[in-house]
């Protein structure tokens, strides 16, 4: 513990300042301007080290946060990214898309403001690549063992990385034309550049994990013919079949679910041709979903040059402390600030969406709203409270309902729970013999930082499997779910 009375001293959570939002809709660039390294000392410096450091639970990575809060607070950056790496593959994606699940189980968070954890770790991970101190671990030995990783999100980029450390020879498959799934092209430049994810795919490829982008396992290769090919066959395809809502209207031109709009943005971004590209350039948008996607579309819609845009949430606007029935160190659901929202807009809570309006050409012109009213523990409409909200553009951003199954079912056979997830065992495996599968294609649409567990998690019961023992660590298994009372 660097500074015994740090968190006596400093009260007070410590942030980069964002870029103003006038600059920062010119361009699609992160928003946060450079940290000043001596508040960083001071915020690491306000950890406890507590005897029961809770953080570590409420991480599902079970990072050492209080050793690398320590060491930065010290200046020591080169050993705190090496205790960083030790549970994390990927810190400079979690430390910039991470709600930081960590920070709501800070011990400090009990009577003073948590301890500014995600913000210490993108400064460590982005000071060890500034530095050169991120380069490639190379296997001591090969074990002339190959498995096929199918998706390159971040639970199939952990997995590949520990399966490639341990000697075995991976090659990730992804159906789109550049490595990266929903870090690619899910996520906009203005929350985390590509940069970022060509870094880490470079130490990767150096490394020997090899990529295979622009083959639709399915497709392409049928799922069978890869399982007779490959020792193994890791599925980490993500959860990407969107929510729908089924009301009159939704067939309309200019109704899109979110992720068509984001992707295109993305591709364009990357300087790709997208012909026909749906743009918020001089409309009126509404955004449905109140999370991370919906906020996406909205900041990607105000560097379009939208008119306007109006975002709907079904449900209660969440309260600013923490609720009763989410007490510490769970972590709880709290009305949220993006820097999407500063950048303007509305936002409304309690509008259930009725109706997608169409003009007489057969355009969109608006959405029927009504205020939402609790029947039988049901959102319904209240009767009588219909009004109309002027949209040219309307992105459904309502989260997603599982992995697509059109291929995984009939080729492999893999069974689907209720909830629309792959089947799988306590050690990843479906029963398809040689088959696992990470990440939210078997958990359903989580966190990143939950993605990154189960694909360490998943190489380590893939290792096992293969080798007969293993020595990769396995920091979650396919039931936990965080903190619960």
């Amino acid at each position: 513990m660097a500074d015994p009375k740090g968190f006596m001293k400093t009260t007070e959570r410590e942030l980069p300042a964002r870029r103003p939002v006038s600059v920062r809709l010119m361009d699609w660039k992160e928003v946060y301007e450079a940290g000043d390294s001596a508040v960083l000392k001071r915020q690491a410096g306000r950890c406890m080290d507590c005897g029961v450091p809770f953080c570590h639970q409420g991480c599902p990575l079970g990072n050492l946060i209080p050793e690398w809060n320590d060491l930065t607070h010290r200046g020591e950056g080169h050993a705190a990214i090496e205790r960083l790496h030790a549970t994390n593959n990927f810190p400079e994606f979690t430390g910039r898309l991470c709600p930081a699940p960590c920070e709501s189980a800070c011990v400090l968070g009990i009577n003073q403001p948590a301890v500014t954890i995600k913000q210490v770790e993108v400064s460590i991970i982005d000071q060890a690549f500034d530095n050169g101190w991120v380069t490639p671990h190379l296997p001591g030995r090969l074990t002339g063992k190959t498995i096929a990783v199918v998706g390159s999100g971040p639970a199939g980029l952990a997995a590949a990385q520990q399966l490639t450390r341990a000697g075995h020879t991976v090659a990730v498959f992804e159906r789109d034309d550049r490595i990266g799934g929903l870090l690619r092209y899910g996520i906009p430049d203005f929350k985390m550049e590509k940069r970022h994810i060509e870094g880490r795919l470079a130490q990767m490829s150096a490394e020997g994990t090899r990529f295979r982008p622009g083959v639709n396992i399915g497709v392409d290769i049928s799922w069978a013919e890869l399982r007779r090919r490959y020792d193994a066959v890791v599925v980490a395809t993500g959860a990407m079949v969107p929510r729908d809502l089924s009301i009159p209207g939704r067939d309309l031109p200019g109704v899109h679910f979110a992720m068509e709009y984001l992707v295109q943005a993305n591709r364009v971004g990357a300087g790709d041709a997208v012909p026909d590209q749906i743009s918020a350039a001089g409309k009126h948008v509404v955004v449905l979903g109140g999370g991370d996607t919906g906020a996406d579309c909205i900041g990607t819609a105000h560097r379009q040059g939208a008119a306007s845009v109006t975002n709907l949430a079904i449900g209660k606007q969440p309260g600013l402390t923490r609720p009763s029935h989410q007490p510490w160190p769970m972590d709880p659901l709290l009305f949220e600030v993006q820097s999407a929202h500063e950048e303007g807009g509305t936002r409304e809570y309690l509008a259930s969406t009725v109706e997608f309006l169409a003009d007489e050409a057969g355009a969109l012109r608006a959405v029927r709203v009504a205020e939402t009213e609790f029947v039988d523990g049901r959102r319904v409409p209240r009767s009588g409270t219909e009004r109309e909200i002027p949209a040219d553009l309307v992105l459904l951003a309502l989260g997603f309902t599982g992995p697509e199954q059109e291929h995984l079912a009939p080729q492999l056979e893999l069974g689907f729970d209720e909830r629309g997830n792959a089947e799988r065992g306590a050690d990843y495996q479906t029963s398809h013999e040689g088959v696992f599968v990470a990440g939210d294609a078997g958990r359903g649409q989580s966190l990143i930082v939950w993605a990154i567990a189960e694909g360490r998690a998943a190489a380590s019961a893939v290792d096992r499997y293969l080798e007969g023992e293993t020595l990769l660590p396995s920091p979650v298994k396919p039931t936990d779910r965080g903190f619960s009372l």
